[in-house]
């Protein structure tokens, strides 16, 4: 990222290209020349002092974003981005740094021709929050699963509705929980509902087939965006991100050969490759290659521990070994969390966790696919590291651990004891489940006793596969107070109404 005024630009020859930015006229009128963006703006990882912004084009061109406190930019900084291409199907994102902490901005981009220079096309505006650098209110959302078991946008039945939810309640960002396209998730034109109604999708050449090339895999984002309330939601709330399975195909693992007839590529190894190009390409996620686990620190409230279940996950079997070295987040993430938590002087830690820790997830008859597989005793399998992370906390004293997931298709809340538990090593904490954000609704799964859970709340359909059109879409708000440091969760649905509310007191310290 580079910030340029406006003399040292006029100085290298481009003043067209301020004006572009600044709302004047371009330098060149030739509307044919001039890059579109394609799909809006979104934003992501909002830390203190910095954020990632993201746009497509629709040729190759340079995007250039306008940053400032105020909706008419007066007094902006003008920000050089990076030059878009084929390579990365037109995408880009800079990270804009030096920002004000805890403030409202708004930020424009545009993208420049490459074969006339400072010929701009139009501009596309959103806006986003830094995370606060002291105690103040804090107002987040989170849900999962988007466009899943074949429901689609279909306008008559309010498209992406849930996204329209969410916006109308002013969080300061999105937790996405993973499922953020369906790459395995074919869409046909129509579906009969179970009363006769017909579902209408918008389809797509990418959404007719699984996913299995890079132009497939990007496709499935580029569909999500298509609908009007995701991409106003995009354009105006922060995302954090975090990918599950089916970015890449259903309960994937590393080394995994398919058995799909839809697939000619078997080679989960292969897919997953692709998927992650596209996902660093359309998602606004910070520019990185590696795994997706990282931290968010907003403020002196709240860490976020945004957990990868998929780069490092074992084989799905039985789940009843007892070998620690395996499981679901790998040697290095696992003791990055567990030192992350000790370190933490948040008053709450939120895990991100795209599985959920004490609902059985299978994955066909003798496999499981989550955490937990149904035997109520001590841990075993994936359990264990799980075990040793919720030790390790107990034992440095580590308190206002919350874990936030989606993944299972309803909304669930289940407070964990050790006095209800085979194990006793460990404090008590709470695990809130939301979504699905636009899929076939599902649930409930069975709860694995192992680490003592008792469920507060469940809402689900009653019948599998459930649409859209009929509810049991669901999205999760949390609000800290930044006076009592009280951590309130509510379990919403599509429409944004509350199901279910509870407030967690801020642990002492």
């Amino acid at each position: 990222m580079t910030s340029i005024s406006r003399r040292n630009l006029l100085r290298a020859g481009v003043a067209g290209g301020v004006a572009g930015l600044a709302g004047g006229a371009p330098a060149f009128s030739s509307a044919g020349h001039r890059p579109v963006l394609t799909h809006g703006v979104q934003s992501g990882d909002p830390l203190g002092n910095a954020a990632v912004v993201w746009s497509r084009a629709d040729r190759p061109g340079r995007l250039w974003v306008q940053v400032s406190k105020r909706p008419d930019f007066r007094g902006s900084r003008v920000l050089r981005g990076p030059i878009v291409t084929p390579d990365t199907d037109f995408t880009g994102k800079l990270t804009l740094r030096g920002l004000p902490a805890g403030e409202r901005l708004h930020y424009r981009v545009r993208a420049e021709s490459l074969e006339r220079p400072g010929l701009f096309g139009a501009p596309v505006d959103g806006s986003l929050r830094t995370a606060p650098d002291r105690r103040r209110d804090v107002r987040f959302v989170w849900t999962g699963d988007v466009v899943g078991q074949g429901w689609g946008i279909d306008p008559a039945y309010g498209g992406l509705k849930l996204f329209e939810s969410m916006r109308r309640r002013r969080p300061d960002f999105l937790l996405h929980s993973g499922d953020t396209v369906y790459a395995d998730g074919p869409l046909t034109e129509t579906v009969t509902l179970p009363d006769g109604r017909i579902w209408r999708n918008l389809v797509t050449e990418e959404k007719l087939k699984v996913a299995e090339t890079l132009r497939e895999y990007r496709g499935q984002y580029a569909y999500n965006l298509l609908d009007p309330a995701y991409r106003a939601f995009a354009a105006e709330v922060p995302q954090i991100n975090q990918w599950d399975d089916h970015e890449v195909t259903n309960n994937w693992y590393p080394g995994e050969i398919l058995d799909d007839v839809r697939y000619t590529e078997k080679r989960v190894d292969v897919l997953a490759e692709r998927a992650r190009q596209a996902y660093h390409e359309w998602v606004p996620t910070p520019m990185r290659s590696g795994p997706v686990y990282r931290k968010i620190s907003y403020g002196p409230l709240l860490d976020i521990f945004v957990l990868d279940m998929r780069t490092f996950k074992d084989a799905n079997d039985g789940n009843t070994y007892a070998d620690p070295a395996r499981g679901l987040l790998g040697a290095e993430q696992r003791k990055w969390l567990i030192r992350g938590l000790r370190e933490s002087r948040a008053t709450w830690k939120v895990i991100a966790n795209d599985l959920p820790l004490g609902l059985v997830v299978p994955d066909g008859a003798a496999a499981q696919e989550g955490v937990a597989q149904g035997d109520p005793g001590v841990p075993r399998g994936r359990e264990l590291e799980f075990a040793e992370v919720l030790r390790s906390a107990h034992r440095h004293d580590v308190t206002g651990i919350v874990f936030l997931t989606a993944d299972v298709h309803y909304t669930q809340a289940n407070h964990y004891d050790p006095a209800r538990a085979a194990i006793q090593d460990f404090t008590p904490f709470w695990e809130f489940v939301s979504g699905p954000a636009h899929a076939g609704a599902f649930g409930p799964n069975a709860l694995d006793a192992t680490f003592g859970p008792r469920t507060a709340f469940v809402n689900a359909p009653p019948a599998a596969n459930t649409s859209p059109a009929d509810g049991f879409q669901h999205f999760g708000e949390v609000e800290i107070d930044a006076e009592t440091k009280a951590f309130t969760v509510t379990l919403r649905d599509r429409e944004g109404g509350s199901l279910w509310r509870t407030t967690l007191t801020a642990p002492r310290g």
